[in-house]
Formats: structure tokens, sequence, C-alpha cells
């Protein structure tokens, strides 16, 4: 049998590990934290992933965890699996990357291959010293936080950077991705890693196309709620097509990338015109909650009070890289805030007049406006009569539509969202 190792406990190579091992392989997940490895040996996650601990459960003996980087040498299929962090220019510090893969390359047994799991540059995988390039692969991850677990077990197809792509992949490597029963794209390492840039820059357009067109909707009278499945019905664009509009590109990994072309860019003298208004207008569009506040409440009401709900960049996930409510919360200087969010608590440092509440009703109490920065799925069960009792205004700033629009209207409430004209967001002004 395959016994596959993973190195590096961290979203990414947990997530990934925990998959591999539902498939049937015995799985060795190492990491040098030994604190990190206790937890996980008892079944306590450091991760918030929907699925994930009950996918862990039922791993059973299958999956096991380790400090001691000995335990690898048994696996026929090692990879390597930290996240990598980006600063604020999309700079990626592969420090670990490569500290990692070379105190696995000392103990990696001789027919054993490694896999870079860990989204890189183009061009680091053929710049390694070891292993061997016969026995090293890169391998493109598909994490999507909120969704991780689903993207793992169910992966549309597998990029494979090889050495020589025409030469038949590993034995137990090939044994491993055959069990997910989809494509295997086997390419040369720099088309690999530039397959997963490529990707993220279509996902790119796609939210360039939803962010602009939605706020054209907004001064025409349109709606782009009803616009975007008729894109989704063109054979060009397709049924999958990501075209809801949000608050510009939160998350690390899309300005990541559009950092590593702009960089690209400027070292050969290409034109990245594409990538610097792409950022300008993600940045500008990240503020859209903050300028209808001013709007409708700050520049109206005196000793204003915002409820906020939502920290984390997205739903059915803790992490807050990029995130819209944290740019939000830190530009609110002088009003004050009540907060919450299920699995992020805001630091002090963002805001020094946010009142951490414990639950989500409690940020309506006293607001004159509350806004829904994260679409967390239980925010949809928030009853717009509660609401309205318990707010001091009247508006209702909810860019993702979480919020029935008719039942808002109903209590008499003001309600903003992304793609909807103005004169359609219902009820009174504060």
């Amino acid at each position: 049998m395959t016994v596959v190792g993973f190195a590096g406990m961290t979203h990414l190579g947990l997530v990934s590990a925990t998959a591999v091992a539902s498939r049937g392989f015995r799985t060795i997940c190492y990491d040098n934290d030994s604190d990190l490895v206790g937890r996980l040996q008892q079944g306590k996650l450091h991760i918030l992933e929907p699925d994930l601990d009950d996918l862990l459960r039922a791993n059973g003996a299958m999956q096991s965890f380790t400090a001691d980087v000995a335990a690898l040498s048994f696996c026929d299929v090692v990879y390597i699996a930290p996240d990598v962090p980006t600063d604020d220019e999309g700079r990626s510090d592969t420090t670990r990357v490569r500290a990692l893969i070379a105190t696995v390359a000392d103990v990696l047994k001789p027919t054993g291959v490694m896999v870079v799991l860990s989204q890189v540059e183009p061009g680091f995988t053929r710049s390694l010293a070891t292993p061997p390039p016969e026995r090293r692969y890169y391998q493109v991850e598909t994490l999507v936080f909120g969704r991780a677990v689903e993207r793992a077990t169910k992966p549309e197809r597998y990029i494979i950077g090889c050495a020589e792509p025409a030469a038949a992949l590993d034995p137990h490597f090939k044994s491993l991705l055959a069990a997910f029963d989809c494509p295997i794209l086997p390419m040369r390492y720099e088309s690999a890693e530039l397959a997963k840039i490529s990707i993220n820059f279509c996902l790119v357009a796609s939210v360039w196309v939803a962010n602009t067109l939605s706020e054209v909707c907004e001064h025409i009278g349109a709606d782009w709620s009803e616009i975007a499945p008729a894109l989704k019905l063109d054979r060009r664009i397709g049924a999958y097509s990501y075209l809801a509009p949000g608050l510009g590109i939160a998350g690390g990994n899309l300005e990541r990338d559009l950092a590593t072309v702009r960089r690209i860019a400027d070292v050969h003298g290409m034109d990245a015109g594409f990538v610097h208004a792409t950022l300008a207008n993600s940045r500008y569009r990240r503020d859209w909650p903050l300028r209808v506040l001013h709007e409708r409440v700050l520049s109206r009401v005196d000793n204003p009070v915002v409820g906020i709900l939502g920290v984390a960049y997205k739903e059915n996930t803790h992490s807050i890289k990029n995130s819209p409510s944290v740019a939000l919360i830190k530009r609110l200087g002088g009003v004050a805030l009540r907060v919450f969010d299920p699995a992020v608590r805001p630091a002090p440092e963002w805001h020094n007049q946010t009142t951490i509440v414990e639950d989500m009703e409690s940020v309506c109490d006293g607001a004159d406006a509350l806004v829904i920065m994260t679409p967390w799925p239980a925010f949809r069960s928030l009853v717009p009569a509660e609401i309205r009792r318990r707010m001091r205004g009247k508006i209702v700033i909810d860019p993702y539509g979480v919020l029935d629009r008719k039942k808002i209207a109903e209590v008499g409430l003001s309600h903003a969202v992304l793609g909807v004209a103005a004169k359609e967001m219902t009820g009174a002004r504060p």
C-alpha cells in the first residue's frame, strides 16, 4: 500500500492530508510544532472548515500526527504543504517552505518522491537542489477557504508540474492521484506554477466584471441579481462562473498572484495595466459600505452607533486576510461599534470604541445602522422585525443580500445591497 506523508499542518496541509486519508491511504502528518501535533492527536483543530472534524474522525487510524520528521522516511510520497504567508505587497515568503523541503529531503527514502503543494512563484520547483528532478513534483493546490473539504475530496482536475512532462509519473504518486478519479494534467514545472496564477486571473476577471457592472446597476435602476443568471447560460462564460458582486478581492491568494505577475511584468517591460486597474478597482469597491454609511448615517447622525456583523473575509473561515470588514472597522475612528462574528474576535488595536457582543441579535441594540460584512449562513436567520425593534435607526447595509429584501421593506427598514439601484433600496431615511 502507498504510504503518504504531509509536512506542515497549516490549513492547506491538514485539509489535504485528511482528504487523502479518506481515500484509504495510510497518511502520516508531520509538523515541528509539538503542541500543535498534540492538539491534533486529540482531534482539536486549529482551523475552521465545514465537515473537517467529521472527516478526520472517520479516518481513524489511517491518519496519524507526529512531530518526529523521521516518520516520513516510511512514506512513498511526501507533500510539502505549509501555507505560504504574503506581505502587504503580495510577496510570498517561502522561507518556511524551503526549510521544510531541506528537512524532508534528508529523511526521504531512496525511492520516495516529494511533491510541493504550497503555492510558489514560477521557477521555484526547478530551482530546488534536492531531491533530484525525477523524484520531485509540483501540484497545484485547490484550497478555497470555507469549501476546502469539498475541493480536496472532489477535485476537478490535478495539475502536476514535472521535470519531464512526457515521462511516466512515479507509480505510487500516480496511484494516489488516480484514487480521486479526475483528469490528471502533467506539464513542465513552470507551466504548472503559472497555471494556478492563470486560474486566479480568470477568477479576478469575473470579480471585476461583477463588481464594476453591479455598480452600474446601482446608478441606472438595473438589478445585477437578474443579469448574472443570463450570463451563466452563455456557454462562453458558463454555469459556474463567479459573478457575485463583492467588496473587492479579499483573502490573500488573488492579490498575491496579481502582484506576482506585476513584478514579472516590471522585470521584462510588459504592460501590466490590467493588474494595476484591477487592484485599484478592488480597493475602491471595498469601501462601498463606508461610502453608504457616510452618505446615509455618519453625515446625518450625531454620535452614531454602528453594528457590524462579520469580521472574517468570507463565511465559513476564521481568516481575516484582506478582510473588508477589518478595513471598515479601522476606518470608523470616532464611531461607536458593536461587532459580532461566529469565528473571529476583533483585535483591540483595530478600533478603540468597539463593543464585542456574544450573539448576532445584540449587534442591533441601539444601532443607527447595521452592516452585514460577512455572509455567514447563520445571519440569514435574523428576523427583520427583531432587527427593527432593537435598532435606533433604520439603515441595513447588506452588500451580499443576506437578508430578504421584501421582508426588510415590510418592517420599514432601508436596505442597501450591491448591484441594486438606490431607488430600490427600500425604506425611509434615518
